[in-house]
């Protein structure tokens, strides 16, 4: 073969080959790879992976092994990967209104929780862009309840306990009921459980589940205080790079799976309760005492959210109770 018939032949395979460049985005989550969240977010890259025909890889690192939770915020918005999970209350002393969700019994419920979202969901965005990001959906974890081996009655007898703050809002709690905050981290409360560096915490039947809260904690109080959001976010000018059709393909699986996880998840909270009952955990309903304790712990926190989320924080939940 001559000179010319090579090339000809290698144009012709070049031509033969798809025309077009394969981006890679990396996705960094807290969460273990068996968590609903992770297992959704890991439909979410397929779907695009495929609505792309491959022009859009993100490849998920779970069970913060790419950055720790408090990290990955700050790693999409500095550009050090494209996307990532984040749990919104997470950084509310950065932004009051990402606190929103965590203001304990303004929202007990899927539906209240839903309905918080929209109406908290424009403002949330316009601090997103303000940031250099869009939050493409949200998925919210089981209501929380509270992980102790003391029997409790009342918020009396959360006094002197070592308890897990994950945010500033269970930090707060811990304070105004007199309990310790420990700042532990999803990834890490299976050895701050076995080690005593705590010995309760308010979080989901989902965590309590995922850290085999079960094997040091006995007792789990179901109180439904509230719902937590994740957050999958992107950093803007990443996405803007994108071609008009993969942003599209990029929308589109991030609708299905806000559409799959809120469902998922109402539907995993029963099936994590049995699981911790089956692995010799009790679970009971708040006492009266109790409830009324901690809704009080929650008024106050609202009052004093309301203060630091100014105007804002105010059109949110006014249109909230107006739904």
């Amino acid at each position: 073969m001559n000179r010319l018939q090579t090339f000809v032949a290698t144009a012709a395979f070049a031509f033969a080959l798809p025309i077009f460049a394969q981006t890679k985005w990396d996705l960094p989550t807290a969460y273990p790879a068996n968590n609903f969240h992770t297992e959704n977010i890991q439909q979410f890259a397929a779907d695009v992976d495929k609505a792309t025909a491959g022009k859009l890889k993100i490849t998920v690192h779970p069970n913060a092994s790419l950055f720790k939770a408090p990290e990955i915020k700050r790693a999409v918005q500095g550009g050090q990967v494209q996307a990532g999970e984040i749990l919104l209350v997470n950084f509310e002393n950065e932004d009051p209104l990402y606190g929103v969700d965590g203001i304990p019994f303004l929202a007990t419920s899927y539906p209240a929780a839903f309905k918080l979202y929209k109406a908290s969901r424009k403002t949330i965005d316009a601090h997103f862009a303000k940031q250099g990001m869009k939050m493409l959906y949200t998925v919210p974890w089981p209501p929380q309840g509270i992980y102790s081996n003391r029997t409790l009655n009342s918020a009396a007898d959360l006094k002197g306990l070592k308890w897990r703050a994950y945010s500033p809002a269970t930090s707060k709690i811990a304070e105004l009921v007199g309990a310790q905050p420990v700042t532990v981290q999803a990834a890490e409360v299976s050895q701050a459980l076995a080690t005593g560096v705590i010995d309760s915490m308010m979080t989901s039947g989902a965590t309590g589940y995922d850290s085999k809260s079960y094997e040091h904690i006995k007792n789990f109080y179901d109180t439904q205080a509230w719902l937590p959001k994740n957050a999958v976010i992107v950093n803007q000018k990443a996405f803007d790079a994108l071609d008009k059709q993969t942003q599209a393909a990029i929308l589109k699986a991030a609708a299905d799976a806000e559409t799959r996880g809120w469902k998922l998840s109402e539907e995993k909270n029963g099936w994590y309760l049995a699981q911790l009952k089956d692995k010799g955990m009790s679970v009971f309903a708040p006492s009266e005492q109790l409830t009324a304790d901690l809704r009080k712990v929650g008024n106050y926190m609202l009052a004093e959210w309301l203060r630091k989320a100014g105007d804002d924080g105010h059109k949110v939940i006014d249109a909230y109770r107006a739904m």
